[in-house]
């Protein structure tokens, strides 16, 4: 299978830039052990960025909260190295509150801006998406000298190219896409095989020309790593149901030949109203195994069969039932 053939990309919504269908999420890059259950060495996070410019993937995803800078430095780092940020690659951040105090106003959103532009090496960062807007109150981010203002008024002095908002709760998200001053909106853990509570967002924005962004599509791991191995959902330990969905997922998935990790991928990619799917990345071979994955060849008999299985939440009617031509 050819992992070095181009991906084709697409644009990221009303923002003039192009990206492709995979992101490499860059959260694990931080080191954040009590997060993913696992620490990621110094030498292992730069290779796996240096492998990212040289990949067929030419998007990626961080932010300043993970792990308080270490994955914008990391970045920043090998970005120094190759002498920039590579032609036609799109990068994207963050802005977040204080970690410590949870200061969600509009100077922290200028300090958090400006470390990451420190960090990174760069003069402008093409996308900054309102990280985490559930820590604060939506009346003191919305507010006079309040965190979209600033952002907004960042935007406007060409400090930052898009701006994407990027949450949990779809309820929040609905309301902030609804302001109509952000161009992207990230959902995590919240569009997959096993949990599609954020539909009724996802169709909002595609309907509104917002570029939707799906993190997490394997659940932070059960639906990668399978439910034996990885028995947990969203970073917390997965409820007893959703460890045995995961398993009929899984032997379902197993009768065809078809790995439990590539219908958990293609799920997402195979919907029209998401620009692209963001994989959090720790390792370079995970670079290339996802690619693999989303090549995958997938029968169209397994997607009903797994749908039946059952899942939070309810979409119907918007899944492509054409597999992208990329991936095959």
């Amino acid at each position: 299978m050819d992992t070095d053939a181009a991906l084709p990309d697409v644009a990221l919504g009303k923002t003039g830039l192009r990206v492709t269908p995979l992101c490499i999420g860059c959260a694990p890059l931080g080191d954040m052990p009590d997060t993913f259950g696992y620490s990621v060495s110094d030498e292992d996070a730069l290779e796996t960025v240096r492998t990212a410019f040289d990949s067929p993937i030419r998007f990626l995803d961080t932010a300043a909260s993970y792990g308080d800078g270490e994955s914008e430095r990391r970045i920043g780092k090998v970005i120094n190295e190759i002498g920039g940020l590579p032609i036609s690659y799109v990068l994207a951040t963050k802005a977040d509150r204080n970690l410590t105090s949870g200061d969600f106003g509009g100077p922290q959103m200028r300090r958090s801006v400006e470390r990451s532009l420190f960090l990174l090496g760069l003069d402008r960062l093409q996308i900054v998406h309102l990280h985490d807007p559930e820590h604060g109150s939506f009346e003191d981010l919305t507010g006079p000298d309040g965190a979209i203002e600033a952002l907004v008024r960042m935007k406007d002095e060409g400090m930052i190219g898009a701006l994407g908002v990027a949450g949990g709760p779809i309820d929040l998200e609905i309301r902030y896409v609804e302001l109509g001053v952000f161009d992207v909106v990230v959902t995590h853990n919240r569009y997959t095989l096993l949990n599609r509570t954020a539909d009724p967002l996802i169709e909002m924005a595609a309907q509104r020309g917002v570029a939707v962004l799906n993190a997490a599509p394997y659940g932070s791991g059960i639906l990668a790593k399978g439910p034996d191995a990885y028995a947990r959902y969203a970073y917390q330990d997965a409820p007893a149901e959703i460890v045995e969905r995961a398993r009929r997922m899984q032997d379902a998935c197993a009768q065809h030949g078809v790995p439990l990790a590539a219908a958990a991928l293609q799920f997402s990619l195979r919907d029209p109203r998401i620009t692209s799917t963001i994989v959090g990345m720790s390792k370079p071979d995970r670079i290339w195994q996802t690619l693999e994955l989303a090549r995958q060849r997938i029968p169209d008999e397994l997607w009903p069969q797994l749908d039946a299985i059952g899942y939070e939440g309810s979409t119907e009617g918007h899944l492509d039932p054409e597999r992208r031509r990329w991936q095959n």
